[in-house]
């Protein structure tokens, strides 16, 4: 299996992603913590790939020295136009995180990794790069597509076939990623390198409802709720993304 990239759906990435709530939950949620863990003063930030550039722009918007890192061209160019249309400037490199380091001037005092894992062959083998690219006081925004919730959705919709036979990662051609994270393993790959010191659970509960629920539901309230959530000992781990900021060791 192959490290997964966008060139041919970035568009329909951009609508599905972005184009709702989901979209919309998961940039309050990653926001909130940011700005509860991170230091006031600017920073310099690399966002690994970085996508259309939502989380980088605001980032930048608030005063961040920001570098965007990501290896599809169409979402790069669609981060450029962003940018652009938002009166920011902004380091763009297009390239895979295997060659970040020959690309981009280390150390960075916060490094993004959103959704990233998931779509990579060796989820671990980025780990060290992330270390090495991080500065020693730094931070690592990590987040990652949620096993444990992609099992309990199944469960809860009776897929007991696709269970037992553990045939839960997306098709090839799909936007449903190819790997999604056991949060315990990945701790145990970190833990020689990093040390997770605040952790929410992203969509912990607008995944669940039923369709009728979420069409009537205020976008207002379902942020509200899922900020006032995403930390509760019984729902974060039901998120259906994790995000985990941690310091280097």
């Amino acid at each position: 299996m192959n490290d997964r990239h966008f060139d041919e759906l970035a568009t329909r990435f951009a609508e599905k992603i972005y184009g709702g709530a989901k979209g919309a939950i998961r940039l309050a949620v990653l926001q909130a913590d940011l700005s509860e863990a991170l230091p006031p003063c600017p920073l310099r930030v690399l966002d690994i790939g970085a996508g259309l550039g939502h989380m980088a722009l605001w980032l930048a918007q608030n005063g961040h020295e920001v570098t965007l890192a990501e290896p599809a061209a169409p979402m790069l160019e669609g981060a450029r136009q962003r940018f652009a249309d938002a009166g920011q400037t902004a380091t763009f490199v297009q390239a895979p995180w295997q060659t970040l380091s020959e690309h981009v001037q280390a150390p960075y005092d916060l490094v993004l990794c959103h959704a990233v894992l998931e779509w990579l062959a060796e989820p671990q083998a980025i780990l060290p790069t992330l270390h090495r690219l991080c500065a020693a006081d730094g931070h690592l925004s990590l987040a990652f597509y949620n096993r444990d919730a992609l099992v309990y959705r199944n469960l809860v919709k009776g897929h007991f076939r696709k269970l037992r036979t553990n045939r839960l990662a997306g098709e090839k051609q799909s936007l449903t990623p190819q790997r999604p994270l056991d949060p315990r393993e990945l701790r145990t790959q970190l833990a020689p390198l990093w040390q997770v010191t605040q952790e929410s659970g992203v969509r912990v509960f607008h995944d669940y409802m039923p369709r009728e629920f979420q069409d009537k539901a205020a976008l207002a309230d379902l942020l509200d709720m899922e900020l006032t959530h995403r930390r509760h000992p019984a729902f974060a781990g039901l998120g259906r993304y994790l995000h985990w900021i941690c310091r280097p060791r």
